[in-house]
């Protein structure tokens, strides 16, 4: 029997709805032109569900225009640091303080500027701003003297790059940081001017502390009915669903807690039938599960040194009963090194390098969400238990009967 033809137009239509929505899930900002100029495509085509979707589920805003798309995504934990922006590079270090004022310093900069400049132009201008008083009374120092500072510059410049919101003409940042030469940009304002994603100005904000400048920036409406507390649950809730690795029940207040008991079946099954995510369900939370494994910005397990480190580091924790101090897990990591170092990469077996090692793995763990870091130490998360190794199992040959060698031992998970 052939499929009608309607069933053939729908299936086609919720695939290439999905396929949309998981590119601005995994790309919030997507361009027209480039890598992503298809994924651009398609959600240009169905940007209208989109946009409803979004706004009635998350609260992100859609803006599509000719050139971009920008899904203008909110977190719903405002004080979470385990993601953050990194440099865009194979190194991938993240932004450290400074780099990060730099980065609001350069775009201020770019909105007041002409279509092109060039990177000792931006320089200067950001040493100008980066003189402002109350900076320095914060103790942002940025002179352009060393060495550093110039690679922070150029950092911020590539992950500007890499947003669509410069584009180079000549040169490179290389060259600049060596004072050999210097780079010259386009700079792509429609772009720049959706990377804010904020539901308010920043200039209307009057709160002097960082989490409450944060809170009025992410404020909504008064929540005066109970039909918009409703709404604020499920949009957070998702929001949660949506960007976090685990949603664990203990890290919710009583109204969520409750709202998600009653509703977890309607919030999950919207975010499967649009994303393709599956819900795994447990005691202690619930994970939205990528079977595609593509939805991620850090994976686990990895390969390579760090990803072996990592993954025997949580294998150890796992069988913590509470927290791990940073001195015993590298201690793990010089034992770890002796039985498994012909196979790690030779700066990983140099005297000293187990802080590094320690650090990178507790970082990747604890933005999957499997640890979590206190003053006492690193704490297993219960999410953490499915890297936890079992008693070994005796596998034995049926043909050498009761009494013959183990024919296999197999380690399985819990």
């Amino acid at each position: 029997m052939t499929t009608p033809l309607a069933e053939v137009l729908d299936g086609q239509h919720a695939a290439e709805l999905r396929k949309a929505a998981r590119a601005l899930l995994k790309h919030p900002l997507l361009l027209a032109r480039g890598p992503s100029a298809d994924e651009f495509r398609l959600v240009r085509r169905h940007a209208s569900e989109l946009r409803a979707w979004f706004d009635r589920n998350t609260g992100w805003a859609l803006q599509v225009d000719s050139g971009t798309a920008r899904l203008g995504k909110i977190p719903a934990r405002l004080g979470d640091a385990t993601h953050p922006a990194r440099e865009a590079t194979r190194s991938a270090a993240p932004f450290t303080r400074r780099r990060y004022v730099l980065l609001c310093l350069a775009l201020a900069c770019l909105e007041r500027g002409e279509a092109q400049i060039a990177l000792g132009r931006l320089a200067d201008q950001v040493v100008l701003e980066a003189a402002d008083s109350h900076l320095v009374a914060a103790g942002i120092e940025f002179t352009l003297d060393r060495r550093d500072e110039r690679l922070d510059l150029a950092a911020v410049v590539r992950l500007l790059l890499s947003l669509g919101v410069l584009r180079r003409v000549a040169g490179d940042e290389d060259a600049y940081v060596s004072g050999a030469g210097d780079a010259l940009y386009d700079v792509e304002r429609r772009v720049l001017g959706g990377l804010l994603a904020t539901r308010r100005g920043p200039s209307t904000v009057r709160a002097a502390e960082w989490e409450e400048r944060l809170a009025e920036l992410t404020a909504e409406t008064a929540l005066d009915s109970d039909e918009l507390r409703f709404r604020a649950l499920r949009r957070s809730l998702t929001r949660r669903l949506l960007d976090d690795p685990v949603l664990y029940y203990d890290e919710l207040d009583d109204a969520e807690l409750a709202y998600l008991t009653r509703q977890r079946g309607f919030l999950t099954a919207r975010i499967t039938e649009l994303t393709g995510l599956v819900a795994e369900v447990r005691a202690e939370g619930i994970a939205m599960v990528d079977p595609d494994d593509d939805l991620t910005d850090v994976r686990m397990p990895e390969s390579g040194t760090r990803g072996h480190v990592t993954l025997l580091l949580a294998e150890h924790l796992a069988a913590a009963a509470g927290p791990v101090g940073t001195a015993e897990l590298m201690r793990r990591v010089a034992e770890l090194a002796a039985e498994h170092g012909g196979f790690w990469s030779k700066s990983a077996r140099e005297p000293g390098a187990e802080g590094e090692l320690v650090e990178q793995a507790v970082v990747r763990l604890a933005a999957l969400g499997l640890v979590a870091r206190t003053p006492e130490g690193v704490v297993p998360r219960p999410a953490l238990a499915r890297y936890a190794v079992g008693e070994a199992v005796v596998l034995v040959s049926r043909t050498e009967g009761a009494g013959g060698v183990p024919a296999q031992r197999k380690a399985s998970p819990r």
